[in-house]
């Protein structure tokens, strides 16, 4: 064989084993972190992973890894991972860093913990400014320590010479209104104006959505028109707490004409405007109306999602729709959609109801065959 053929040989026929995946690349390392579904095993990859300088720059695994494990009630866990991050000295002693950690304490409703972060900041050679202090605010709301936030305000401002910015006062407007003391909410605005601070969409925002939420739509118009004067152009947010009210005042009409009129606005409607109208119209008990915007979901980017169902389903069982509720419920857990298993109950009781027996035992068992997104189902005997 000449050498030019055994050159050929040998590149031909030397088989090439092909690169293997890096295990300590940041995506490797995330999706071995989203497969594991073993949640003790979650927690120490996910410690180990840290020692990644490039891991820990990655907020979205954070929040990923903090929701599973506070889904699962698993609160001491979300404390050892967040405790772990105080080793890597150097990142814990910048206030974004740390910021993240009391976001991550409050969004999985550990206040004591977030406020023990934040009181440690100095000892970890991190400043605090109006950005860990918003930080520890927004702890609190997401704690639903409502009560708290006020306090926090004044307290935290005289003790650290922080001024409060637009961010601050929002926070503390939501919690006024999640409390229903909409009074001191509107209070708080004329303070940020006398500070110099304006209100911005996501105050208006806030204010719209406690108003119109707590059926106090001629208050909420007012706000409306506060908002029109101070130039803030309304979002689909805005659109959308203006139609809560509509509904909670049963002007259906109003409501379906506002939707309609979305578009010559520049503003798409979403998932929480069919949501508002079918709503409504389940409370007026308007089947055809129901499956009327049921329908119109096609025409948008946008699709139904669990409040959709939630509301709908039972609707449904109650007008004798159970083909269409059947459906509905096996679309839901085909699609590995979160699903309340009181729900689906009531489906199954439906069917066996109408001696749809196999119907019943189907939903039943594709529910348990699912059961990581509902509750465990049984068909109810027919005595």
């Amino acid at each position: 064989m000449s050498s030019l053929s055994r050159l050929l040989h040998r590149t031909f026929s030397t088989s090439k084993t092909p690169p293997q995946p890096n295990p300590n690349t940041i995506q490797s390392l995330s999706t071995a972190l989203y497969k594991e579904r073993n949640l003790r095993t979650l927690v120490d990859k996910f410690k180990s992973s840290c020692d990644n300088d490039r891991f820990r720059t990655k907020t979205g695994i954070y929040v990923s890894t903090v929701r599973r494990l506070a889904s699962a009630k698993k609160f001491p866990w979300i404390k050892e991972i967040l405790e772990h991050q105080k080793h890597y000295t150097h990142d814990i002693s910048k206030e974004g860093f740390t910021v993240r950690l009391i976001s991550l304490y409050g969004k999985s409703g550990m206040f004591e913990q977030a406020h023990k972060v934040f009181d440690e900041m100095p000892e970890l050679k991190c400043d605090r400014t109006v950005k860990s202090f918003n930080a520890l605010l927004g702890a609190c709301v997401n704690s639903k320590k409502f009560h708290k936030v006020d306090e926090l305000f004044r307290e935290l401002q005289e003790k650290l010479g922080v001024k409060p910015d637009v961010i601050s006062y929002n926070t503390v407007i939501k919690a006024f209104c999640e409390m229903g003391k909409l009074e001191e909410a509107v209070l708080m605005v004329d303070e940020m104006e006398k500070n110099e601070l304006k209100p911005d969409l996501i105050t208006f925002n806030i204010l719209l959505h406690g108003f119109y939420g707590k059926g106090q739509f001629v208050d909420g118009d007012k706000v409306w028109a506060k908002m029109e004067n101070s130039n803030v152009v309304p979002d689909i947010r805005s659109y959308n707490a203006k139609l809560v009210g509509l509904v909670c005042e049963n002007k259906m009409a109003e409501a379906v004409e506002l939707v309609g009129g979305l578009g010559s606005k520049g503003v798409q409607p979403d998932v929480h405007c069919y949501n508002a109208l079918i709503r409504g119209y389940c409370k007026d008990g308007n089947l055809e109306e129901v499956k009327r915007w049921y329908g119109e979901w096609e025409k948008y980017d946008c699709a139904p999602d669990r409040a959709t169902f939630a509301t709908l389903i039972p609707f449904l069982c109650e007008k004798g729709e159970l083909d269409w509720a059947f459906e509905l419920c096996k679309g839901i857990i085909h699609r590995r959609r979160l699903v309340d298993g009181a729900m689906l109950q009531l489906v199954i009781d439906g069917l066996v109801k109408e001696s749809r027996i196999e119907d019943a035992k189907k939903l039943a068992e594709m529910g348990k065959s699912n059961n990581y997104t509902c509750y465990k189902v049984e068909v109810p005997s027919q005595d």
